[in-house]
């Protein structure tokens, strides 16, 4: 079943997410051990109950056997800052390099924009590639382990400088998967959200006189196909008293995609229309909108996510990257990430 989302294009969700679309209520039982959320109030405080687990973080979780510790994550999040940054003032690759199926052609022109400068080998674990063979990840990850580095930092990145400053062969292990899952879990979300964009953006897209302006259409993509469209937490006590619903042993699935899309807290839900960000000075406070988290569980990129996404989105535009299929709907499949697949083309 097709939902539809732009006047000229409709997309074609996974069953299991167009059985949650379908739902009316705002707190349902998805199975017997697990409670789905889509209520504003309840999201905020189900957060605000506890502090988020090591396990049920992305990029965070336990590497090498232990958890990250809190100096090597804020390090973490201040390197990708300063790589981010200084990625997109270079000039970026060549556009035809976006060209190909999508999301995974502009994941690999984001990695290749912000990390190609590296040395080998630890360019290499920001590779699409090699991150999608657990053999070449570890071949990869013992090569950097034994990396020796080098005192001139030109042209590294401040995450490479991580590994290559590490003190001891666990906090090098651990720099080392950080390294690589900031890096996929940023360029992963960028290019899910660029995609997004284009696709909702439709014929629009071609028509720089009547395109909307390109923050309000990111804000409004993350309204519709918010990339990180379900949170997860592990049952317990901590969320017993909060609605009748939820029990001891249930785990809560949050899900922004639902909320985003709920006419109690939007007009006109299921329609692409950017102007409603028109004047909004602070997007992430509207009502019922979590493209980001909440407050004490922030995504720890989000000033990172929609400067890269307008940067990445006014480069495929300059270009006439095109849509490119036979037919005007996408599939969005069951993903962590989600995002729309199509053929995408230059200069069409």
């Amino acid at each position: 079943m097709a939902t539809a989302t732009a006047p000229s294009h409709s997309i074609a969700f996974a069953p299991r997410i167009q059985d949650l679309l379908a739902r009316t209520e705002k707190v349902f039982r998805i199975d017997p051990a697990k409670v789905g959320v889509a209520d504003s109030r309840l999201m905020a405080e189900i957060v605000a109950a506890r502090p988020v687990l090591s396990t049920e973080r992305s990029v965070y979780k336990p590497a090498a056997g232990a958890d990250i510790p809190h100096d090597s994550a804020t390090r973490t999040i201040r390197a990708l800052g300063q790589d981010a940054t200084a990625g997109v003032r270079r000039p970026p690759p060549p556009a035809r390099a976006m060209a190909g199926p999508w999301p995974y052609a502009g994941t690999s022109y984001l990695r290749r924009w912000l990390f190609s400068a590296d040395p080998l080998p630890v360019s290499l674990l920001s590779k699409r590639g090699v991150t999608r063979s657990d053999t070449l990840s570890r071949l990869v990850d013992r090569a950097v382990t034994v990396w020796p580095g080098s005192a001139d930092r030109d042209g590294r990145t401040a995450l490479a400088g991580l590994i290559r400053d590490a003190g001891d062969p666990l906090e090098r292990k651990q720099a080392i998967a950080m390294y690589r899952r900031a890096a996929a879990t940023l360029c992963d979300g960028v290019a899910a959200l660029t995609g997004n964009a284009l696709w909702l953006l439709g014929p629009e897209r071609d028509r720089p006189e009547s395109r909307p302006d390109l923050t309000a259409v990111l804000w409004e993509t993350l309204r519709l196909l918010p990339p990180a469209w379900m949170l997860y937490r592990n049952g317990g006590a901590a969320y017993t008293e909060l609605h009748p619903e939820i029990r001891p042993e249930d785990d809560v699935a949050l899900f922004p995609l639902l909320m985003h899309r709920h006419p109690d807290y939007w007009p006109d839900p299921l329609e692409f229309r950017p102007e409603r960000w028109d004047g909004v000075a602070d997007p992430e406070k509207a009502p019922g909108f979590m493209p980001f988290g909440f407050d004490g569980a922030r995504c720890w990129a989000k000033h990172l996510v929609v400067p890269l996404a307008e940067r990445m989105l006014s480069v495929a535009l300059e270009h006439r990257l095109a849509v490119h299929t036979p037919q005007p709907q996408a599939e969005v499949p069951l993903r962590s990430l989600l995002s729309v697949r199509f053929e995408a083309r230059i200069g069409a």
